[in-house]
């Protein structure tokens, strides 16, 4: 039984997952609120796929890339029920589940993951169907302007910088039941850990300068 959760993007979204069938999932899309929605969603789910926690075997994780803060929410949370429940803890770099749901929805070719990196960029991933969908590029943090693309581009940071993306069009957010999705066809997964591709905002004091 897996718990999957990602909290990279503004949207807190939570699945249970019994092998490949999805039992229950839910999604609020709140940029500043990912501390008060996530441990209810993660409660809620259960109660909806009738699941004790206890029964849960694995926990899977959106890693980013994304803004420190919610990206945080969601790595926590993930390790302290790992930890609490004695199962693994596995990582996906939330663009490839974005790549996934556009993937699942039609989208064939070439194409780019885009998402909303704040400060006027955006984190992308460069994406193709030939052969199997895989990642050829990236994931990058840039300007939007940086790496405009005329093709096809899901994400909210393609809709966002519409003029950079034309080809822009859904999924916006990651869903946590294409995480579950991944992660039951066997797909490469990462380390829990966070991936930032920048430095935080809050940073530790240097040390202080000595004064003659």
């Amino acid at each position: 039984m897996l718990l999957a959760l990602d909290t990279a993007t503004p949207a807190v979204t939570v699945a249970v997952a019994d092998g490949d069938r999805v039992l229950a999932e839910r999604t609020t899309v709140d940029a500043r609120r990912h501390g008060e929605l996530l441990a209810p969603a993660v409660s809620g789910v259960l109660a909806d796929a009738g699941v004790d926690r206890r029964a849960l075997t694995r926990v899977a994780v959106g890693v980013g890339p994304g803004p420190f803060t919610g990206l945080r929410v969601g790595l926590v949370t993930a390790r302290m029920l790992g930890a609490t429940l004695g199962v693994p803890v596995v990582g996906v770099c939330t663009l490839d589940v974005l790549a996934l749901q556009a993937a699942e929805e039609g989208l064939a070719g070439p194409f780019r993951v885009v998402t909303d990196a704040r400060r006027k960029e955006v984190h992308w991933a460069a994406y193709d169907t030939v052969g199997g969908l895989h990642r050829v590029e990236g994931p990058h943090v840039d300007r939007p302007s940086a790496v405009a693309f005329e093709g096809p581009a899901v994400g909210a940071g393609a809709a966002l910088y519409a003029d950079d993306f034309p080809g822009h069009r859904p999924p916006t957010h990651p869903a946590a039941a294409t995480l579950c999705a991944w992660v039951a066809r066997g797909l490469p997964l990462v380390d829990p850990e966070p991936l930032y591709l920048r430095r935080p905002d809050a940073m530790e004091p240097g040390a202080r300068k000595r004064v003659l």
